[in-house]
């Protein structure tokens, strides 16, 4: 699949979720691309041979940025953004084949397909909350200057 085919399915995955969460007519479109973003930095790095848990992790780094930047400037909860943005990553897929797995008894596929699928989601939780802790350090230490300097 091409990286066109990429861009516009990630992008209309994120905006159907949008639209399925109830998130403002006013954001879908951002929705949508903040979506698109986080896949496309998974989609490259992945790639080019990244691990794909080191991925998740920088595409759910640069989804939370994008939400909190478009929380800012259109004035709507941090969390539209962040849940619309993310489902992209989400290895719903592999879930799903984890406990096919299960139900065949195939335990050592099953067993397999869940360490990945926890992995991935623990990824995305990691990049959600790196990128928060980061925001607030980087907003502590500029507060602090800002007092000091007056």
């Amino acid at each position: 699949m091409g990286i066109l085919a990429q861009l516009a399915t990630s992008f209309v995955a994120s905006l159907g979720f949008g639209i399925l969460f109830n998130a403002p007519k006013k954001v879908l479109i951002q929705c949508g691309l903040n979506g698109m973003a986080g896949w496309i930095v998974y989609y490259v790095l992945v790639d080019y041979g990244m691990d794909p848990v080191a991925a998740t992790i920088l595409g759910a780094m640069l989804v939370a940025v994008i939400s909190r930047m478009f929380a800012k400037m259109y004035k709507t909860p941090i969390i539209i953004f962040n849940v619309s943005g993310i489902i992209p990553l989400v290895p719903g897929g592999m879930a799903y084949n984890a406990m096919r797995s299960f139900v065949q008894n195939d335990y050592y596929n099953a067993f397999q397909y869940s360490t990945k699928v926890m992995l991935l989601a623990g990824g995305i939780a990691m990049g959600l909350m790196f990128s928060e802790v980061l925001n607030q350090i980087m907003w502590k230490t500029s507060g602090k200057r800002r007092r000091t300097q007056l």
